[in-house]
C-alpha cells in the first residue's frame, strides 16, 4: 500500500484567467482574437497547458497588459 499522494490542483504558472476576469472578458473572446480554438484557451486558463512565449506576448498585447502580469502579476519589462 502506497502512502504517496498527489496534489490535484495544477500549479499556477500563468494568471490568464485572472486577467480575463479583471477585464470582464471571456476565453471565447480571446480565442476569437487569437484565431485559436476555445479549448486551447481554456487549457491555458486552467493551467493544464501553457502558451508559448511568443503567444504569451501576443495575448499581453491583445489584453493591453505587460507580459509579466500574465505570469506573476508584476511588471517585468
Amino acid at each position: 500500500m502506497s502512502t504517496y499522494t498527489t496534489d490535484t490542483e495544477p500549479e499556477r504558472i500563468n494568471r490568464l484567467k485572472v486577467v480575463l476576469v479583471e477585464q470582464n472578458r471571456k476565453g471565447k473572446w480571446l480565442a476569437e482574437q487569437l484565431g485559436k480554438n476555445e479549448a486551447t484557451v481554456s487549457r491555458w486558463c486552467s493551467n493544464t497547458a501553457q502558451p508559448s512565449l511568443e503567444m504569451l506576448v501576443k495575448i499581453a498585447s491583445i489584453l493591453n497588459v505587460d507580459p509579466g502580469q500574465l505570469l506573476n502579476g508584476k511588471n517585468t519589462f
